[in-house]
This record gives C-alpha cells, sequence and structure tokens, in this order.
C-alpha cells in the first residue's frame, strides 16, 4: 500500500514558514529544493529532526529539505496540500538565464505540445495552395472546406497558445480560452469603421486615428485584429494568471468559483488590448517608416536587413506595418521589392530543417522534421520555427543569416514581385512580367529560391545541431569494448541469506575518474552518509554505463542523476555532479528510460564536464547504495585511480 505523505508535506510547510513564505519549489532526485521569501522564519533544527526528513541544507539561495528516494510522493502532497505552485519536475517559474534564454525556453514550451497539428495544417494549406493554382476558389465547397481545415489552424492559433500558456502560467484552461475568445471577437474589427473621434500624434510616424475608447482611453488596434498573432495572446494569457492568482488568493471560497474569472476577464482583457495594441501598432509603425528610409539610402542594404530580420518582426507581430507598403508598391508601380526579399525567407528556413533532418540523431526530431520541411516549401514557417529552429536557437539564427543572404541577392539583382500571390513556391508567378516582355525577375527570383535554400542548409550543416527533446528515449547499446572487466560486474558470494538473495553483491564504477570518500565529497548530505554508504568519483570521461545488470527505477528529467536496483536488491543512485539540478537539463543527455532493463556497460547517461564546471558547479559524483540499512556493511575500492568497469564495492549482506 503506498504510505500517505499529507502529515509531513503539512508539517514541513508549517516550518519553513508556511505557504505565504514560499517564493517556488521544486524538487530533484533526493531533495525539496524551496526558495524562501525569509529563511529565518524557517525552524531548521526541527527539521533535521523530523521522521521522514533526512536533513536540510540551506545552499545558494535554496532551502534543500532532504528526503530521499521518496520525495516525488513528498512533493506531491505539499503540492496537494497547499496554494504552493509547481510540476512534477524540475521547472521552476523563476527567471532562468537571460531574457533571451527564458523566451526561448517559453516559446519553446508553448509550442511544441501542438507541433504536430500546425505541421499537418501547414501541408493542408500547401493543398488548397495547389488547387487554388488549378483553377479552383472559394465558390467551389471542396476548396472551402479545405481552406478552413488548413487556415482554421493558424487564424486562431491564439486559442492553441491559450491551452499551453494557461498550463505554463497555471491558471484555468477555460479562463484562458475566454480572455483569448474576447481578443478575436468578431465584430471587434469594426471599431476601425466608426467615424474619426480624433487623431493621436498626428503629422508623426505613428499617427493614429481613434474612433472609439474604453472610458476616455483610446482603443487601438493592430492592422486585422489579433488573429494568427503570437505575442499578445502570450501576453494577455500571463496577465491574466496573475490576476487570477491574486484573486484567488483573497476571495471567499463561497464566491471564488465564479467570480474568480469575472474579475480576471474584466481586468485582463482591457489591460492587454489597450496598453499590448497600441504598442505593437506603434512599434510596427516606426519598423515600416525605417525600412523605408533604408530603402530609399541602399535597396541592397535594405534587402539584407529586411531579410534578415523579416522572421524576428514576424514572431513580434511588428511585420504589419510593411504589408500594406507592400500591397501600395504593386497597386501604384506595378512592382514591389518589399515583396522580392520576404518571399523567399522561407526557404531559408526550410534548408535549415533539411539539415537538421539530415544531421540530428533524435528519431522524434527526424519524424517531425519532415512535415516541417513540406511546410516551409509552401511558404508556412510556424512549424519550422516554433517547432525546431527557435528552440535550437542557433538554427533560427542561420534561418535569419540565409534570409539576409537572399535579401542581399534581391538588392544587387533587383528582382521585382509583379503580383500579389502565395505563399512558398506558389509566389513564383508573381515574377512573371504582367508584359511578358522581361523574364529576369523571374529567373533571378528562382536562382534567389536556391541562393536561401543552400545558405540555410550548408551553414547548418557546418554548426552542431542541439538537442531537443531532453527526455527523448534513444536506443542504447552495449560498449563490450568500454567496459574493460564485465566480469567484475557480476561477481555474486553464492552464499545465500534467509530471504533468497544473495549474501555478497560486487559492484562495478559507472564512470572513469578519481575516486575519494564518501565523506570527503563537497555537499554535506552525501558526505554524512544520510543518503547511504558508498563512494565519490571526479569523472575523466562525461559517460555512466550500468555497473550491472539492473533495472532503472529512476531517471530524472534532467538526466543529472539515476537510480537502478540490481538483480540482488541493491538500490544505487548515481549523482553526476552537485546542484546540477540547476542546469535544467544542459549538458546531460539521457540514453535510458525508467523502468527499462539495462546490461552491465550499457551507456545510461552522458554529460559535458567543461559545461557543468563552466557553470559553476562540482562535478564530483557520489555513487551510493541508498537502502544500506538492508546491509551490514558496503565495502569500498581502495584504488584512487577508477576505470570504467572496475572494482568499486561490494554490499554485505
Amino acid at each position: 500500500m503506498a504510505k500517505n505523505y499529507d502529515e509531513l508535506a503539512k508539517d514541513i510547510i508549517a516550518h519553513i514558514g508556511g505557504e505565504e513564505n514560499v517564493r517556488d519549489l521544486r524538487h530533484c532526485i533526493t531533495r525539496l529544493r524551496f526558495r524562501l521569501k525569509d529563511e529565518s522564519k524557517a525552524d531548521t533544527e526541527y527539521l533535521k529532526k523530523r521522521d521522514g526528513v533526512v536533513t536540510v541544507v540551506q545552499s545558494g539561495g535554496q532551502y534543500q529539505v532532504v528526503i530521499g528516494n521518496h520525495v516525488p510522493d513528498v512533493y506531491n502532497a505539499v503540492i496537494n496540500n497547499s496554494g504552493i505552485g509547481g510540476e512534477a519536475s524540475t521547472e521552476d517559474d523563476g527567471p532562468k538565464g537571460n531574457l533571451f534564454d527564458q523566451f526561448i525556453d517559453l516559446m519553446s514550451g508553448l509550442f511544441q505540445p501542438f507541433l504536430g497539428p500546425m505541421s499537418a495544417a501547414g501541408i493542408l494549406k500547401g493543398v488548397v495552395a495547389n488547387l487554388g493554382a488549378l483553377g479552383m476558389t472559394e465558390a467551389n465547397g471542396a476548396y472551402a472546406l479545405l481552406n478552413a481545415a488548413g487556415d482554421g489552424f493558424f487564424q486562431f492559433l491564439p486559442f492553441m497558445i491559450a491551452l499551453t500558456a494557461a498550463k505554463r502560467f497555471k491558471m484555468n484552461q477555460f479562463t484562458a480560452m475566454a480572455v483569448i475568445g474576447a481578443m478575436l471577437y468578431p465584430t471587434l474589427t469594426n471599431l476601425a469603421e466608426l467615424p474619426v473621434l480624433y487623431t493621436l500624434f498626428e503629422g508623426t510616424v505613428i499617427e493614429s486615428q481613434i474612433t472609439s475608447t474604453f472610458f476616455g482611453i483610446p482603443i487601438i488596434l493592430p492592422p486585422g485584429g489579433y488573429y494568427s498573432t503570437v505575442i499578445p495572446a502570450i501576453f494577455a494569457i500571463f496577465i491574466a494568471s496573475r490576476f487570477e492568482k491574486w484573486f484567488a488568493k483573497r476571495l471567499p471560497d463561497t464566491i471564488k468559483t465564479f467570480f474568480t474569472p469575472f474579475f480576471t476577464l474584466l481586468l485582463s482583457v482591457p489591460l492587454s488590448m489597450l496598453v499590448f495594441g497600441p504598442v505593437a501598432t506603434w512599434l510596427s509603425d516606426l519598423i515600416c517608416a525605417a525600412f523605408i528610409a533604408l530603402n530609399g539610402f541602399s535597396p541592397i542594404l535594405f534587402g539584407v536587413v529586411l531579410g534578415g530580420a523579416w522572421q524576428i518582426l514576424v514572431l513580434f507581430g511588428l511585420h504589419w506595418g510593411l504589408v500594406p507598403i507592400m500591397i501600395l508598391q504593386v497597386a501604384q508601380s506595378g512592382m514591389s521589392n518589399i515583396g522580392a526579399v520576404i518571399n523567399a525567407v522561407s526557404f531559408a528556413q526550410m534548408g535549415v530543417m533539411i539539415a537538421i533532418y539530415f544531421k540530428t540523431k533524435e528519431a522524434k526530431v527526424k519524424q517531425l522534421s519532415v512535415p516541417a520541411i513540406i511546410s516551409a516549401a509552401f511558404g508556412v514557417t510556424e512549424p519550422a520555427i516554433y517547432g525546431f529552429s527557435l528552440p535550437m536557437r542557433t538554427p533560427f539564427i542561420i534561418s535569419c543569416i540565409g534570409g539576409a543572404i537572399q535579401g542581399a541577392f534581391i538588392g544587387i539583382t533587383g528582382t521585382m514581385m509583379y503580383n500579389m500571390a502565395g505563399l512558398g513556391v506558389f509566389t513564383i508567378p508573381a515574377y512573371i512580367d504582367p508584359s511578358g516582355v522581361d523574364t529576369r525577375s523571374l529567373w533571378m527570383y528562382l536562382m534567389n529560391i536556391a541562393v536561401a535554400t543552400l545558405a540555410g542548409f550548408v551553414l547548418t550543416m557546418f554548426t552542431k545541431v542541439p538537442k531537443l527533446y531532453e527526455d527523448e528515449v534513444e536506443v542504447a547499446t552495449t560498449n563490450g569494448a568500454a567496459y574493460s572487466d564485465t566480469s567484475n560486474a557480476s561477481l555474486i558470494d553464492e552464499t545465500s541469506t534467509d530471504d533468497g538473495l544473495a549474501a555478497q553483491e560486487i559492484i562495478a564504477s559507472p564512470i572513469s575518474g578519481q575516486a575519494m570518500p564518501l565523506s570527503e565529497a563537497p555537499d554535506e548530505v552525501f558526505a554524512s552518509g544520510a543518503m547511504g554508504k558508498g563512494i565519490a568519483i571526479e569523472p575523466t570521461e562525461g559517460v555512466v554505463y550500468a555497473p550491472v545488470n539492473a533495472t532503472v527505477t529512476t531517471i530524472f528529467p534532467t538526466g543529472h542523476a539515476i537510480g537502478l536496483t540490481t538483480e540482488n536488491g541493491a538500490e544505487i543512485l548515481i549523482h553526476i555532479g552537485l546542484d546540477t539540478v540547476n542546469l535544467d537539463g544542459k549538458g546531460f543527455e539521457k540514453l535510458v528510460e525508467n523502468n527499462q532493463q539495462v546490461e552491465a556497460g550499457q551507456e545510461l547517461v552522458r554529460f559535458d564536464i567543461d559545461l557543468i564546471k563552466e557553470a559553476g558547479y562540482e562535478t564530483v559524483t557520489p555513487i551510493v547504495v541508498t537502502n544500506t540499512g538492508n546491509y551490514s556493511d558496503v565495502l569500498v575500492t581502495n584504488d584512487s585511480e577508477i576505470q570504467q568497469g572496475d572494482y568499486l564495492f561490494t554490499t554485505v549482506k
């Protein structure tokens, strides 16, 4: 029967100063990691003596309550018995790294859950574009339905973001959907058609005609409203989540069920649209003016900057100011260099994705990259950007460089777009001179597609493709050559005990390096033996191998720690480095999954020693028998130089 940890959880909460003293909480493989507002309010001495708590460590701004093997159960009990937020992982709502790192982490987490459907919708948009090229129109029922199936996802993309953002920011998903529903309300854009009340910033670049107000505050919406936008939706849900949490903590239980969402909607919807709407619109206008000036100064430099920045502008919804100018160019002069620069950017992204397909070792990335490549060919780059290149960072930067290169080509050759057309390969007809006299732009644009694709492909092929799915399970292979003495890994004294288990079991070393007594490990929890007897190793090779035939009972999502249970019942914890849970998986590559059977010498985890050290963490790796109490002793080696597969210690019944 599973043990109930509610009492322990409540006692821990009470003696750390109450839940109101907790900034956030996460856990690693052995301990609860609190960040407290005031550590002096915690009764550390009580908790150290409390049954169920191994000890308490205060380090690195964290108040660490060491539990042991049952930490996930205690963590869940803390969450269930308090208002402390958290995920059953190492996720932390607090800032991680610089603003760019935080932004990438946020975008990756929001888009990956619906990457598959988004790719499918992108391919459908390409199918519909083909039907349009064959002469079908919206008057055709098949065209209309398929167009809705493909375009509907992107039209109402903010709803998808509402679901994932609500989970990310820990708010009610239905309230989040209601917030986005207000932003996408069909008649909202009709406000722009009302009579002009007055003009803001008249005569400036950000001149805005005000047709309606919210209690005197001007309402300024982005062109076309919030359909297909990303950043406004994220901003709105973030603001709404903060209102929801505030009201949920303060309203009486009898009314909070309906009044919490009531006040959340009442405040977050107007705030999101009254603040973000004007800011996005004005920034878009300023960017448009800057690019028009740049085009007048140098078409080549214009092509480089616009081609390189286009995806970033689209990402933040700041491209809308340029779209009307592009349409105006075609209408007035019959040609546009803005359209010529931006149309082939998707092929730079496609080239990047093709290279990722060939270079990645992750089966999941290889599988999902195919529909993303097809979508990019059709001009729909959202699956590629949000699902792969942006989370991987470097590929996204390369796609921007590829966009800049093809933009320079457009500027140098003077290529022009003559008509408005579809996206991706369907933009090609737009470069046919309506007079039929000049075919130069068509040929130059075809060459530009090749330039953009090759730029993205070649540059990515010469860079390292980052691992995307840190928790993906790969097929591990036994490296017999590296396992210098596999026989040592399974030497068992045949003397049996009453319970039928072997009296002794010899455990081989899972890593190579410099061995030291566990008491010298620079972590008081492990050094004190609180987690069990064992040994510590300063690794010289970034690979952890299975020391014996065993079952993986625990492998932490970040890959920094793994627990094994041998065939004879020894529970072994291998903790790679100290406080490395704070790296959130960076520098670690998991090769096995929970409950997987592994053989002696099989690779379990790879880790980057230099990255860990550069981040300021110890690489000393404790290897302990966590069920030491089941043994009369654990005898460790006296050798200081240890190779993977060498004798490490013996468990004695």
